[in-house]
């Protein structure tokens, strides 16, 4: 498949590019800084970058010829915490990024999100619920893009074929095993390693399973 990557130049994007090239996809990666790039990874024949922002109509809009689906690993900066900005960035990125898909006729869309984002298949959970108050207390204005990025991508046309990719804590482990269920299941943990979301993102590329769902992920 011909894929467009978004938040590529993060920890968690560069997973998604390395494990999209092993299984033999082609890649654009989409970056406001591409800089950050390993060079592996400019380097490869398989990988176009275009160098754009997410307000970015008309580039973000070109970047999508030719593309079968979009994968974005995009969420607020951990390092930036409290000081995210307060007019939902992500979030209006997001709901722009599904308006350039439609004009393009790019139909599916997996996407990072997080425990914030609630989901009627969602049981409490004390330690999720501890985990959540807290961003949502000392990193409000991420806490409000990441939910507002959920309700946008829920909102998109019935003919889009979405998914929440949520995650708890991220790891750097090297394992790509995951669980993929929601809070409060009793088999969902509190930790990810982000190889493991990789896998998770390109197995739900190939298999479908969690078409309009947003399933929590976690190592075992």
């Amino acid at each position: 498949m011909h894929l467009l990557i978004l938040g590529g130049t993060g920890p968690s994007g560069i997973q998604l590019i390395e494990q999209a090239l092993a299984r033999h996809h082609t890649v654009v990666v989409y970056a406001r800084s591409p800089d950050k790039l390993p060079s592996h990874i400019t380097a490869s024949p398989s990988v176009t970058v275009v160098v754009g922002g997410l307000a970015d109509k008309d580039k973000l809009t070109a970047a999508l010829d030719g593309v079968h689906a979009v994968l974005s690993a995009l969420g607020p900066a951990v390092k930036n915490g409290p000081f995210h900005p307060g007019n939902t960035p992500l979030a209006n990125g997001y709901e722009l990024l599904l308006a350039c898909m439609k004009a393009r006729d790019v139909k599916r869309l997996i996407a990072l999100g997080t425990a914030s984002m609630a989901d009627e298949h969602d049981k409490f959970s004390f330690e999720f619920s501890v985990l959540v108050t807290g961003v949502a207390v000392f990193a409000h204005n991420a806490y409000k893009d990441v939910v507002q990025i959920g309700k946008n991508v829920r909102a998109a046309d019935l003919d889009v074929m979405w998914t929440l990719a949520r995650v708890p804590l991220l790891t750097e482990k090297e394992s790509k095993e995951y669980l993929a269920g929601y809070v409060g299941d009793g088999k969902t943990k509190t930790r990810l390693s982000r190889a493991a979301f990789g896998a998770f993102v390109m197995d739900e590329l190939e298999q479908n399973q969690w078409c309009r769902k947003a399933p929590l992920l976690s190592s075992p």
